[in-house]
């Protein structure tokens, strides 16, 4: 495992983050504007972006302990 694997790891993680976050706002201006399907389905899209950045976070975490000292 070299550190370039889990640089990305973490960069794909922050990027599902900031989907999970945008879909989370989006989820919110559907729902003030009473477009509750909308908002509900833009809800559970944010659920599986944080769902996969947590498993990425998670798999990053896990493999940068496997990494030899230099």
């Amino acid at each position: 495992m070299n550190q370039d694997t889990i640089h990305q790891l973490h960069r794909e993680a922050a990027r599902q983050h900031e989907l999970a976050a945008h879909s989370h706002r989006t989820a919110s201006e559907h729902n003030e504007k009473g477009d509750n399907p909308a908002g509900n389905w833009h809800m559970q899209r944010a659920q599986e972006f944080s769902d996969r950045a947590y498993e990425l976070a998670k798999e990053a975490h896990n493999k940068s302990g496997q990494i030899e000292s230099l």
